[in-house]
């Protein structure tokens, strides 16, 4: 899906994902690219062999929203390095890749630096009363905000789309629908 560019600056919704080991929070951006709101926390199956209820709701979300693309926080070590959870979310990103495309549906995704991002999120409750601990599928929600609006923050300063486009090559695991 292309979408018109105004300024350097690409129209369009986006959807933002903060993939955890447990839950996945999600946001996405209006139209016009200018807010992010929250729109769900997904719970994880813990079994391997689970339904990825996770993924086939995400699935449904970029078919309703119809985004220009998909934004994932990538959790990249403070020196920049990846280590096991930026592994992790490649992993996910491929098994959302492989759903998307059983679906039909052929949407960039995108990898954005999440670094400290839930802990931001986290703080963001904080300051506004909110328990971290009772309100952890929230912060998931708010993670997913930050990183969306990060990335539109940084398209429309810089010009040019933010993060890395994550490559079609990338191999789901087969035990994934």
């Amino acid at each position: 899906m292309t979408s018109p560019t105004t300024g350097g600056f690409r129209r369009g919704v986006r959807i933002g994902v903060d993939v955890g080991s447990v839950r996945v929070g999600v946001a996405r951006t209006d139209p016009d690219g200018m807010l992010a709101v929250p729109v769900a926390t997904l719970s994880r199956p813990k079994a391997v062999a689970a339904p990825r209820s996770d993924l086939l709701t995400l699935v449904d979300l970029v078919a309703d929203y119809e985004p220009l693309e998909v934004v994932v926080g990538l959790p990249l070590g403070l020196d920049g390095t990846e280590g096991l959870a930026a592994a992790a979310v490649r992993v996910y990103c491929a098994d959302l890749r492989a759903a998307l495309s059983r679906r039909g549906l052929d949407v960039p995704i995108r990898l954005v630096d999440e670094r400290l991002t839930t802990a931001a999120a986290t703080r963001g409750l904080q300051a506004a009363g909110r328990d971290a601990r009772s309100g952890r599928a929230v912060i998931d929600q708010a993670a997913a905000v930050i990183i969306v609006q990060h990335a539109l923050d940084s398209e429309r300063s810089t010009g040019t789309p933010p993060g890395t486009l994550l490559e079609h090559a990338t191999t789901p695991r087969e035990d994934r629908p």
